[in-house]
């Protein structure tokens, strides 16, 4: 497809024409120089330099600080051929996920920019899936890859929609929660996860209803609690959300599972996970609170703990932010290694993008020198296949965690 001078583009400055050599997939409006026509929002527009060298071709926002998300770095149309070709790739990079034997399975489906799809995010709970579009570009064309994704996996009965990120807003976008195809889901849907039963709100639930990124941690968890013999144990699971780590420690043998989130709503859907995966269910095990103060609390009773997880929401969403986010992590790993038991295990994460990995074992450090403890790292974790990292997008590299054993 040669670049039509009637379709609208966006000129590169000649001093940036090498970023997109790394094929990074964000143009910021800095590097352009300027526009040939008059795109809208969300309209597809070429990238190319003056003399006419063709770049990539990729989505228009003039709202937002990225001025264009680039689709695809080969000439070719952005029509439905192209969203399909995108939308079987994903599916079909997920082989594993349909055939791992979860029934019913949960799994991200698209990745956004790592699936070569920015903006798009698609989990899958059982017969249904679930979309954020998280652009305008996305956002004007979620009705038509919605009916794509419905064509391409066939048992799936409805396609719902969770627009209702933070990010939205920074595209000029509000919110945005309702079926977009097929039949609407139930209020909870239960899903399998190595043998573990959850029910999910994929109406109203964080993110799109469970943190599926979480999963591979879990099934770690389970297993630690075996390895390092805190069978009969006691644990500790703050930020709790609905209890999927206090169940992966139910299962690998723990004796007390103490489960703490602001969210009381958060907490009730916890215990009815409790009870669907047989554990014990007792009302002073669900603490609603501030963990912050949870903790204090507890270091001011003596309290300890064999096993501690640490699985806040993210605390910075803009550079402005890292400098608090920093802190408020120092704080909560400073009180947990005060409360774990000689020998005991700290599962510690940090979900902020803008704080990397080895800022995030800096902080983790701080913490244990000003809590006069020793450490070691055991394992290093991150998010599962199904959530890719493209090499030329380092940006989706945000779920970052550490196992520490404590003396």
């Amino acid at each position: 497809m040669t670049p039509s001078r009637s379709e609208p583009a966006a000129i590169i400055r000649p001093d940036r024409a090498n970023l997109f050599q790394k094929r990074h997939p964000w143009v910021f409006s800095g590097a352009i120089q300027y526009f040939e026509g008059s795109p809208t929002d969300g309209q597809i527009v070429a990238l190319r330099d003056a003399a006419g060298q063709f770049y990539g071709r990729g989505y228009y926002n003039q709202r937002s600080q990225i001025t264009v998300h680039v689709l695809t770095w080969e000439d070719q149309p952005i029509d439905q051929d192209f969203w399909r070709g995108y939308l079987q790739r994903a599916i079909q990079a997920r082989r594993g996920e349909f055939e791992r034997g979860d029934s019913p399975p949960a799994f991200r489906l698209i990745n956004a920019e790592s699936n070569g799809l920015p903006g798009l995010i698609v989990d899958r709970y059982g017969e249904w899936l679930v979309l954020q579009a998280l652009t305008v570009g996305i956002d004007q064309r979620k009705a038509e890859i919605a009916a794509l994704l419905m064509a391409l996996i066939p048992d799936v009965r409805g396609v719902y929609e969770r627009s209702d990120a933070d990010v939205r807003a920074k595209e000029g976008l509000p919110s945005s929660v309702g079926l977009i195809q097929g039949e609407e889901p139930p209020t909870l849907i239960t899903i399998e996860e190595y043998g573990l039963r959850f029910q999910v709100d994929v109406r109203a639930g964080h993110k799109t209803g469970f943190y599926l990124d979480q999963r591979e941690n879990r099934r770690i968890l389970r297993e630690s609690v075996r390895e390092f013999r805190l069978e009969g144990g006691s644990v500790l699971n703050c930020f709790s959300y609905t209890g999927a780590f206090g169940a992966a420690a139910w299962a690998g043998g723990a004796g007390s599972v103490m489960q703490v989130d602001s969210s009381a709503e958060a907490l009730v859907l916890a215990q009815q996970n409790m009870s669907l995966n047989g554990f014990a269910v007792r009302d002073q095990d669900f603490i609603t609170g501030d963990v912050f103060r949870v903790l204090r609390n507890f270091r001011e009773q003596g309290q300890q703990f064999d096993l501690i997880v640490l699985d806040p929401p993210k605390f910075a969403s803009s550079k402005g932010q890292v400098e608090r986010a920093a802190r408020g992590y120092k704080d909560i790993n400073w009180l947990a290694f005060q409360l774990i038991r000689p020998g005991g295990l700290l599962f510690t994460f940090s979900c902020s993008g803008l704080v990397d990995a080895d800022l995030f074992q800096k902080i983790v450090f701080g913490a244990l020198v000003d809590a006069h403890r020793e450490a070691s790292i055991l394992r290093r974790l991150t998010a599962p296949p199904d959530h890719p990292v493209a090499l030329t997008f380092p940006e989706g590299f945000y779920l970052k965690g550490l196992v520490c054993q404590v003396w």
